[in-house]
């Protein structure tokens, strides 16, 4: 962040989920990692600031606010599986002023009635070509439509969603069991958008990237243990493969160091904990199976 060889700059305004893990993702594997957000002065912000400090991600334009509570999200899990209700404090939303245009910035969920500063912050790009933008929309960025954020979309050099997602943002249905060429379709309809990658999950079926010229698939890392609990697979999948990016990785090697990452965090309860140092990704690549690579598809 700031001005980091290797700079990922994730940008969130509550809560300790989605670009909080990519923000710890990005430091262990390597990344000088900042983190733009808004705490309350409470007990549960200054437990926010010290895990990132622990972590060694920069907070430097992480907002403590008086009067404002520090966000909570409550997570019901059911095995592994988990549903999570999530509540928005009416926090400021502003690019910060006077920062140093990073690598790049990893743009995630944030609250409703914030059309002024997406606005913003496509402008804000538009000046800053320099740095690359990942974009991970969340509920209400979806709720907004892709007509009120076609500029974000445009300046994005990486859009991921679930497949779930994708329908929602391009208003399509399809079958339960969708196969490839509808895959292929929600790809080159998200592309088209503006990003010039596409990235897109499907859950146990693996994941899916097109750049305009491959479009590559990689099935699930295998786990090495039934699931705990899968909260923050998803951030962990996409966040790595960013990160990957960053690091100059080519497309289909981001794209196979995502589902390893994934894997790890649903060994453990809660999206943080299982996250991988480079050491420790690079070793599960090295020891994979044969089956798990990636193909043209």
């Amino acid at each position: 962040m700031l001005h980091f060889t290797h700079g990922l700059y994730c940008h969130r305004r509550h809560g300790r989920r989605r670009v909080s893990n990519a923000a710890v993702a990005a430091a262990r594997l390597g990344l000088s990692a900042g983190f733009i957000s808004n705490v309350g002065r409470d007990r549960f912000g200054e437990e926010i600031l010290a895990t990132f400090a622990k972590e060694g991600v920069n907070t430097e334009y992480v907002a403590v606010n008086d009067g404002i509570p520090t966000n909570h999200h409550y997570v019901l899990c059911y095995d592994a599986e988990r549903t999570i209700l999530v509540r928005h404090e009416a926090y400021p939303y502003r690019v910060p002023e006077n920062i140093t245009p990073p690598k790049w910035m990893y743009l995630s969920s944030v609250a409703e009635h914030t059309e002024a500063f997406h606005a913003e912050l496509a402008e804000w790009l538009r000046k800053h070509p320099e740095t690359k933008l990942a974009f991970q929309p969340g509920t209400f960025q979806i709720k907004m439509g892709k007509e009120k954020l076609a500029e974000l979309y445009a300046a994005a050099e990486l859009v991921a969603v679930n497949k779930e997602e994708a329908e929602r943002i391009l208003g399509v249905g399809l079958p339960a069991k969708a196969g490839e060429s509808d895959i292929q379709e929600l790809l080159r309809d998200m592309r088209a958008l503006g990003p010039k990658i596409a990235l897109l999950t499907d859950g146990p079926n693996g994941a899916y990237a097109f750049d305009g010229e491959q479009m590559l698939k990689v099935p699930m890392y295998p786990d090495p243990t039934p699931p705990k609990n899968r909260t923050g697979a998803g951030d962990a999948m996409t966040s790595t493969v960013v990160v990957a990016l960053a690091l100059g990785k080519p497309l289909a090697e981001a794209l196979a160091w995502g589902p390893v990452n994934a894997m790890s965090v649903v060994q453990h309860v809660g999206a943080q904990k299982g996250l991988l140092t480079r050491d420790a990704l690079e070793k599960f690549l090295a020891e994979a199976p044969t089956a798990y690579r990636v193909e043209s598809f």
